[in-house]
This record gives structure tokens, C-alpha cells and sequence, in this order.
């Protein structure tokens, strides 16, 4: 599983995925930047994404939904802070209403994501939450996060695998 290592530091507010993939860093930079990949992992197996919008540069806004498997579509949005392609992105991420308007209600995170290539050729991206406030880890924590990022980040590799395949 490429997935190894979750760190949670409650004093500094911050969870860290550290995963591993056998891939170069260009690679893995797509899962991000292009829309249709994102879809194919961002949001646990059961949760598929739909991206509504996605603009991947400094000010610019995502809006997406993940449909459950009984239909329940909630819906996400993130605004992008930060980005130095294919190694950074950086953003502000929240709960979105039915209608796709950020929820002032639910907590807004800061989620930083690094890529390195090592001399290997395979690429460790490192994706850093950094939570508002303890309660809003603890409520994020108590919503299934760290499970549902953990297989998210893990369905990277099987997509890599098919891009390694093709191309």
C-alpha cells in the first residue's frame, strides 16, 4: 500500500499522510492536476469525486461532490493558495451546502502537498492538514478522515499503474 504513514500531532493541529509511489514525481503530479485522475482517487472507493470546477492555480477555486452508495452526494470546495508544479500545492479546504456554498458551520483546513522525487526514480508525497482548532481536528477525526484520506491515497497507485502500462 503506498500509504505509510499517518502522523497526527494534536499541539501543532496538524495530520500528515506520507505515502510512496513508484512513479516520478510528474506522475503523481497528474493525479493532482488533472480533473478526470483526481476524480479517480480523491474520496474513499465508496465516495467517488465529481469535479464541478478545478483551477489548480494561485486563487483559484475547486468545487466537488463525492455520491455515496446510497446516493448522498456532500459536497467540497477548495481554494488554491500555492502552487510550484510538479512539486507543491497548497490550499484551503471546506464543506460545501447543497448548492455548492462554502459551510461556515464546518471546519476549514489548510492542506499542503509536497511531491520529491528520489534518486530511485519513485516519488514520496507528503499531504500536511492543518486544522483550525483541536475540536475541529477531533470533529474531523470523529468523521472518518484518517480512514477515508488513508484509501483515497491508496487507489494512487493502481491509476499509475495503467498510466506506467500505457505510456
Amino acid at each position: 500500500m503506498p500509504v505509510k504513514s499517518i502522523d497526527k500531532d494534536p499541539a501543532n493541529l496538524t495530520m500528515v499522510v506520507t505515502a510512496e509511489f513508484d512513479a516520478p514525481v510528474e506522475s503523481v503530479w497528474q493525479m493532482w492536476e488533472n480533473p478526470r485522475q483526481l476524480e479517480r482517487w480523491w474520496g474513499p472507493p465508496t465516495y467517488p469525486a465529481t469535479f464541478v470546477e478545478h483551477d489548480l492555480s494561485p486563487g483559484g477555486h475547486m468545487s466537488y461532490y463525492m455520491t455515496g452508495p446510497d446516493g448522498d452526494r456532500p459536497r467540497g470546495w477548495w481554494r488554491v493558495i500555492e502552487v510550484d508544479a510538479p512539486k507543491l500545492l497548497v490550499f484551503d479546504d471546506g464543506f460545501a451546502d447543497e448548492d455548492g456554498t462554502p459551510n461556515p458551520e464546518m471546519p476549514t483546513t489548510t492542506t499542503r502537498v509536497t511531491l520529491h522525487e528520489r534518486e530511485t526514480g519513485q516519488t514520496v508525497m507528503k499531504i500536511e492538514t492543518t486544522f483550525p482548532s483541536l475540536e475541529a481536528m477531533e470533529e474531523m477525526a470523529a468523521m472518518g478522515m484518517e480512514e477515508g484520506l488513508r484509501s483515497a491515497v491508496d487507489q494512487i497507485d493502481n491509476l499509475l499503474s495503467g498510466v506506467r502500462s500505457s505510456g
